[in-house]
């Protein structure tokens, strides 16, 4: 039950205000840390550190309210700010917005969900780099903390939120040894929840293709679900100079866009509920 609560709060109110948001006082502690990381073994002493201060509460927490009759509603407000698929979709249907008002609009607007540049992208590009946001995080800020809850409770998917917050914030290949233990934990975690929001993304009869396409892109699992997507919608995705999945399909247009935005929602919400549900009370 407090798995479809968190979900229901998702879906109509949208994330909760900063300054009691987790997930930022996640990356506060992060950017506090980083100036005093040094190398592989400060990284692996303050990524853990960040570990025990986030997770830790959240195992007391699970462990205190699950006895209880009405522990289930509090569960579901703590577990709320774990994951997130409303704001995706917001803030993936503002690009496109975007794309047909202004074209700089649309790079800044994109620069809030990606980490490539954006200022010299063409509006092709803009598009398919947004697609490509919206499938990696229908795995990294929905079903990968979604099944760590389900798995481990409230400490698992806190540790998740930890982990994938580090490696966006310190797991760069710029930062060598310093961000190694984040971007490994990274991916690491993110090895099962990714093949699965592939499989379920793409259909079943393009399975064998979907394998052959995710490894075309740098990391071990952001390619499954962005493959997926590519080929459910018949359409290419790429980034300059690192990887074209679906190559020889089209760019995709605005309504590629609509028809992604439709299946995310439903598939989120969707696996989200059977989650949900298998639960139980």
């Amino acid at each position: 039950m407090s798995l479809l609560l968190a979900l229901l709060l998702d879906a109509l109110l949208g994330e909760p205000p900063a300054r009691f948001h987790p997930v930022v006082l996640m990356g506060r502690y992060l950017a506090w840390a980083w100036p005093r990381v040094r190398g592989l073994w400060s990284g692996a002493f303050y990524w853990g550190l960040g570990v025990f201060l986030f997770t830790f509460p959240a195992l007391l927490l699970d462990l205190l309210l699950r006895p209880l009759a009405w522990g289930w509603v509090a569960l579901g407000f703590l577990l709320k700010p774990l994951f997130s698929l409303r704001m995706l979709l917001e803030e993936v249907r503002a690009v496109e917005a975007s794309l047909g008002r202004d074209l700089e609009e649309a790079r800044a607007r994109l620069s809030r969900i990606v980490s490539r540049p954006t200022q010299d992208l063409s509006p092709e590009e803009v598009r398919e780099a947004a697609l490509e946001s919206l499938a990696e995080n229908l795995s990294d800020s929905l079903l990968a903390p979604l099944l760590y809850y389900a798995l481990f409770g409230l400490a698992g998917a806190a540790l998740y939120r930890y982990a994938n917050t580090a490696d966006a914030m310190w797991g760069y290949p710029q930062h060598g040894s310093r961000g190694t233990v984040a971007a490994r934990a990274d991916d690491l975690l993110n090895l099962v929840p990714a093949r699965i929001t592939g499989l379920l993304l793409c259909p079943p009869r393009l399975w064998l293709r979907l394998f052959r396409e995710a490894p075309k892109t740098p990391s071990p699992n952001a390619g499954f679900p962005m493959a997926a997507l590519a080929l459910r919608l018949g359409v290419r995705l790429r980034k300059r100079g690192a990887y074209a999945l679906n190559e020889e399909a089209p760019s995709p247009t605005p309504e590629s866009t609509a028809r992604a935005l439709f299946l995310g929602g439903s598939l989120g919400y969707g696996a989200g509920m059977v989650l949900g549900l298998l639960l139980g009370p």
